[in-house]
């Protein structure tokens, strides 16, 4: 999930003497192009939906999945993911349901606290005409205490850094029956951090970090 970052630039009183009045006029137009902009994308890199690009607001927190670490989650599920229902915990830019999506994934359930966020899903769903995927505006953890689904086959968790939610999930998942034998869990957290404790005979089937970048596919130990 991306962090938006807003360029300061001088107000009319700040503005150095010898400063044309052109040179003002073109940083007011730069910063209105600016606050225009303030949308990026993301690509979809493999499937039904190959090279489609997908808005996605720029928002404080949003930090999409990379390309290159999505390349390297569904290689490592590329016999999973076709007819796999799946959650996405907390989506944001829905970079790893959209994807598990065009991959033939048969159901995609994706969380979204951001309104506004939920609604560019919503969007973004529509422009690709997708189907089979739920797009639910609700705090994830408030939503998998409340509802009762049977065990996904497929859950990504990708918590908004430096909130402490990855446990917490982990426990309201296994908790509350969302997690069988046969499910796949993918995690990603702050390259720092400690893996969660997860029940006994969970392990880590395949791991990698990047610079600032912890992920790991979890399953039982088979």
């Amino acid at each position: 999930m991306s962090k938006s970052k807003r360029n300061s630039h001088q107000t009319k009183n700040s503005t150095p003497e010898g400063v044309s009045r052109a040179k003002t006029a073109r940083l007011g137009r730069d910063d209105i192009v600016h606050q225009k902009n303030e949308m990026g994308e993301v690509r979809i890199i493999g499937g039904d939906f190959k090279g489609r690009k997908l808005p996605v607001r720029q928002a404080q927190g949003l930090r999409p999945t990379s390309d290159r670490i999505r390349e390297t989650l569904f290689n490592w599920l590329q016999f999973e993911v076709p007819g796999a229902s799946c959650l996405d915990v907390f989506s944001g830019s829905g970079a790893l349901g959209f994807e598990a999506l065009s991959r033939g994934a048969a159901s995609v359930v994706c969380l979204e606290l951001s309104a506004q966020n939920a609604n560019q899903l919503k969007a973004n769903q529509q422009l690709l005409k997708a189907e089979n995927i739920s797009i639910i505006q609700a705090d994830s953890l408030a939503w998998l205490e409340n509802h009762t689904e049977n065990p996904f086959d497929i859950i990504f968790i990708d918590p908004p850094f430096h909130q402490g939610l990855m446990q917490q999930t982990l426990d309201k998942l296994f908790g509350k029956g969302y997690v069988s034998d046969s499910t796949w869990l993918y995690l990603e957290q702050e390259k720092a951090l400690d893996w969660p404790k997860l029940p006994d005979g969970w392990t880590c089937y395949r791991e990698k970090t990047t610079s600032q970048v912890r992920l790991g596919l979890w399953c039982i130990e088979r």
